[in-house]
């Protein structure tokens, strides 16, 4: 699992997240990939489909999952444009994933690094490896562009 492979997934996480900012979501963007194989992807799609569990990840884990024939996602890799939240880092620890790459810290609801460490707690059954901060400033610049026209108004 090199750095450039999580940067070509960033990348097409950021483009998923390029079309949820299109449909007026929150621009969060997933890939999970195996063996350098995208294997699941998605973007935020709560207030569209109505359903507060709609987040990128949980839609690309479910991907995942069927793609694969298994829940158990040992040899994947989750790459996401915003750290995940508390129920999306538990769904991580849950699927067995083996490692979670973020893009932007999250400063209200980050469960993998910046408020709880949910995704490699040494409590919890499963921890999967967590890597921040990739193509961080491409992240925080797409929810900023998002964010400030509707702070303005």
């Amino acid at each position: 699992m090199t750095m450039m492979t999580d940067k070509a997934m960033m990348e097409h996480a950021i483009m998923l997240a390029q079309k949820a900012a299109a449909i007026n979501e929150v621009p969060i963007g997933a890939v999970v990939y195996c063996q350098n194989e995208i294997v699941g992807e998605g973007f935020n799609r709560k207030e569209t489909d109505l359903n507060p569990t709609a987040h990128a990840e949980i839609i690309a884990l479910t991907e995942a999952a069927k793609e694969l024939g298994r829940w158990r996602l040992h040899d994947c890799t989750l790459v996401v444009t915003l750290e995940p939240c508390p129920m999306c880092a538990g769904a991580l620890v849950n699927a067995r994933l083996q490692r979670v790459v973020f893009g932007a810290s999250d400063q209200k609801s980050g469960a993998c690094r910046t408020l709880y460490n949910i995704a490699d707690d040494p409590r919890l059954n499963h921890r999967c490896e967590v890597t921040g901060g990739v193509l961080e400033e491409e992240c925080v610049q797409l929810l900023r562009e998002f964010f400030e026209p509707k702070r303005r108004s």
